[in-house]
């Protein structure tokens, strides 16, 4: 569904203060709708109210921006908040399609996504423009989200300002530097620097704690990924032409177990990401089930699944989803398979069985529930890990019925009204 969009009122009264109003960017899953104009108009108040607190949300990615859009609608609605979201574009095209969904206008975008590019490269490159993008804005506080390039490069040029910085998704840990890689450390440098950790689960208030983190910094809160995901799901069951795009396939593989695949990881290119193929392949040799696959784009990716699994007529190797397609096909799944972290958190909110293709998360919530199994990346492993859940009408059940630990779905709501109390407290002491 396209987005509707319309230049914004001017202020009849100041033209700093943006609040929730009835013209703007329409989002065709909230149907939330901003505009510019002047809270003190809006509230009846002759007078001009003191400048808002002023925070800058900051990503860059596809996931992040899922994780991300709850939050940014949930501040535009807190009084007392003037919200900016700034995007790297780290990555282009799929970040486009959550923000248009969303119905979220980045008031900057850096548009740093080049082909190619180093990690040495990008690093430089966020670094250097976040820098003088916050210079220009001069917000009171950053928030950014879980552990990417973006999140590590803005928490540094927010620390190089001495501007706080909130950490959403904070507290998750693997204990190993190098699985995910560069993740792992993304968020660890982060954390030592926010003042503010919005810690998904107990188990990463604990991790925090153990970093010596304040308790008085650590907020549990649960994931925002479940937001959206919840009210997603909410407006395709209202309006099923968000996601018919899936009929088609939906139909081709009708009576068939569908198990859906995703894989990205940097730290499974090559022989990882080989045996990966190769597991889908005797995976797909099975005449009882279906493989959906939505290929990234990566080239370290998406040559290696063609080349493997390009001949299979039950293999679909299709573009990356826009996110209301991709919860429809997690809820068509009968299994699914991933080295995604969000994933891990996603599917068992919708009764999916979880085989992770990594040999360590930072997710160690799901596996303790049970309702996510690592599996890595050798061939056998994947291969054992889905005949047991095909075969094993008792192993699928367990794993299928396990209570998911990540969240209710109010997780932006809690963290909004945290990061507004926080600031009234701030200007009353």
């Amino acid at each position: 569904m396209p987005l509707r969009k319309q230049e914004p009122r001017p202020s009849r009264q100041c033209a700093n203060h943006w609040i929730p109003a009835s013209a703007g960017i329409q989002s065709p899953i909230h149907k939330i709708i901003f505009t510019k104009t002047c809270y003190a108009a809006a509230m009846s108040d002759p007078i001009c109210p003191a400048p808002k607190h002023k925070i800058c949300i900051i990503f860059g990615t596809r996931p992040e921006a899922i994780k991300m859009f709850p939050l940014v609608h949930a501040l535009r609605d807190m009084p007392g908040v003037e919200t900016r979201v700034a995007v790297t574009a780290q990555h282009r095209d799929l970040l486009d399609q959550v923000l248009d969904i969303a119905g979220i206008a980045p008031d900057i975008d850096l548009d740093l996504m080049t082909a190619g590019q180093s990690l040495d490269e990008l690093s430089a490159r966020i670094l250097t423009q976040l820098g003088a993008a916050l210079d220009a804005e001069k917000p009171d506080r950053v928030v950014v989200h879980g552990d990417t390039l973006t999140t590590m490069m803005a928490t540094i040029a927010a620390y190089f300002r001495k501007i706080p910085v909130a950490h959403v998704e904070a507290g998750l840990r693997s204990g190993n530097i190098y699985s995910p890689w560069p993740e792992e450390v993304n968020r660890r440098v982060t954390g030592q620097i926010a003042d503010l950790h919005f810690a998904p689960t107990p188990a990463a208030a604990d991790a925090l704690r153990a970093e010596n983190i304040p308790d008085s910094a650590i907020h549990i809160t649960g994931n925002t990924v479940i937001d959206a995901l919840l009210a997603t799901q909410a407006h395709i069951a209202a309006n099923p032409a968000l996601a018919a795009g899936l009929d088609a396939l939906a139909a081709r593989f009708a009576g068939k177990r569908l198990i859906v695949v995703t894989s990205h990881r940097r730290e499974n290119f090559g022989q990882g990401m080989a045996a990966i193929a190769r597991a889908i392949a005797r995976i797909a040799a099975r005449s009882d089930v279906a493989v959906i696959f939505p290929v990234h784009p990566n080239p370290a990716v998406r040559p290696v699944m063609e080349d493997m699994l390009a001949g299979y007529a039950n293999v679909a190797l299709i573009d990356p989803l826009d996110y209301p397609h991709f919860v429809r096909l997690l809820s068509m799944a009968d299994i699914v398979l991933t080295d995604s972290g969000g994933v891990q958190e996603e599917a068992p909110s919708l009764g999916k069985p979880v085989l992770v293709m990594r040999d360590t998360t930072e997710r160690p919530e799901g596996v303790a529930a049970g309702t996510a199994r690592l599996v890595g990346t050798n061939e056998d492993g994947i291969v054992t890990g889905i005949f047991t859940l095909l075969d094993d009408k008792a192993a699928y059940a367990a794993m299928a019925a396990a209570h998911n630990p990540f969240g209710d779905g109010k997780a932006a709501q809690k963290i909004a009204r945290i990061l507004a109390d926080v600031h009234q407290h701030a200007a009353q002491g």
